[in-house]
């Protein structure tokens, strides 16, 4: 008798631990659905914002080639360079090829007679003439989570940022890179991109 007792205490014990294991399985499925899904570039913008702070600096630097930063700062390109690094995309050597091939198609601003890697890929008209050569650019009006966005600023200074969500971008538009919430519309939207990470 006593040893049915056990048995039946342990048949008891085995289902409980299977229900339990069950309504656990099912309770982490449903948190995880309700995880709204973040493309590569934008998870990366967002784990960059809360632990890197980058101090707006426009200077000059000669920098390494490739993979080249500038110390700790940076503009709002940098903010970009550095997120698609991170995903495996090298704007400074990509830009740099690129203009090496096809320096005629390419903004002549700077009075550059040749490429620079050094500031080329630092650029925001020279990135929209890249990303649109290479079928980046987006015609419509969606906007999703890793867009590449550029803006006219008080009608003649050129910005670029990566959007978020709602209207929510990360950029560096001094006097240091932050997550800024209603910012996409706030200044003509001069360029939209999208990039596929590899």
């Amino acid at each position: 008798m006593l040893k049915i007792t056990r048995i039946i205490r342990s048949a008891f014990v085995m289902i409980a631990l299977v229900l339990a294991l069950t309504t656990s399985s099912l309770s982490c499925r449903q948190k995880s659905s309700r995880i709204p899904f973040l493309n590569r570039i934008a998870e990366t913008s967002v784990r960059v914002a809360d632990s890197v702070t980058w101090l707006y600096d426009a200077k000059y630097y000669t920098i390494a080639y490739p993979n080249g930063d500038v110390p700790d700062g940076g503009v709002c390109t940098d903010v970009v360079i550095r997120v698609l690094r991170m995903n495996g995309i090298d704007l400074q050597q990509e830009v740099h090829e690129d203009m090496l091939e096809n320096f005629d198609v390419y903004p002549k601003m700077w009075g550059l007679s040749k490429p620079d890697p050094n500031i080329d890929h630092r650029r925001v008209p020279n990135l929209m003439t890249y990303f649109k050569r290479k079928g980046y650019e987006v015609t419509n009006d969606e906007f999703k989570p890793g867009d590449i966005v550029c803006w006219n600023i008080n009608g003649g200074i050129n910005h670029i940022g990566i959007y978020l969500k709602d209207e929510t971008v990360f950029h560096n538009m001094g006097p240091d890179s932050r997550v800024e919430e209603g910012f996409l519309h706030r200044y003509p939207i001069i360029g939209h991109y999208r990039i596929s990470t590899p």
